[in-house]
Formats: C-alpha cells, sequence, structure tokens
C-alpha cells in the first residue's frame, strides 16, 4: 500500500500568485492604503487552511506507515479514516484553488 501524501506547494504558489496579481491589480492596493492589510489576512487564512491540509495527510501518511508496520496502537478503521479526511481535504482545497483561479481569469476578462 502506498502512501497519500501529496504536496500542495504548487497549489498554495498558484493560489498566491493569483491573489498577488489580484492585489496589485486593484486600485486598493496602492501604496499608503489601509486595505491591502485585509488582503494579507486572506492570504494568511489560505495558508493556515493549506497547511491543515497538509497536516492532515502527513497524519494519514504516519498512521498507514504505523499500520503496515503492524503497531498494535493503530487499528485499520483509524487509519481509513484518516485517509478519506485527507482526501477530502486536498479535493476540497482544489477546488478552491480552482474557484480562485476562474475568479482571477473573469477579472482578467473584464473591460475597464
Amino acid at each position: 500500500m502506498r502512501g497519500i501524501a501529496l504536496d500542495i506547494a504548487p497549489i498554495n504558489a498558484q493560489i498566491a500568485q493569483a491573489v498577488e496579481r489580484l492585489r496589485n491589480m486593484s486600485p486598493a492596493g496602492k501604496a499608503g492604503d489601509a486595505t491591502p492589510a485585509q488582503g494579507s489576512d486572506f492570504v494568511t487564512s489560505l495558508n493556515s487552511a493549506l497547511n491543515a491540509v497538509s497536516q492532515s495527510q502527513n497524519q494519514a501518511t504516519e498512521l498507514q506507515r504505523q499500520f503496515q508496520l503492524e503497531n498494535s496502537g493503530v487499528s485499520l478503521e483509524e487509519t481509513m479514516i484518516a485517509m478519506n479526511k485527507a482526501q477530502l481535504s486536498f479535493s476540497a482545497a482544489v477546488q478552491v484553488r480552482n474557484r480562485l483561479v476562474q475568479a482571477y481569469d473573469q477579472i482578467m476578462q473584464m473591460q475597464v
């Protein structure tokens, strides 16, 4: 059985890049304006959500490894639940990324 650890760094980088482009394009993102702090709060919360997804995947991988090593403290049920949670959270993160990229594309296609 192979581990399910997936690298979310490319997803995180794409999201951060899209948010940074949006911040640079918006009139609120000009220097000396107080609103960019709100954008950094969004990036911070997005980063923490992606870190939670990563931790979930790491935990599932570790439980899977412990189960394969026949650790008596790790059950198959616990391992499968952790793996499913990790898969669902990763799928949700990918959907959020897709929606952000879609919103970015729509904004780029708007005529000013």
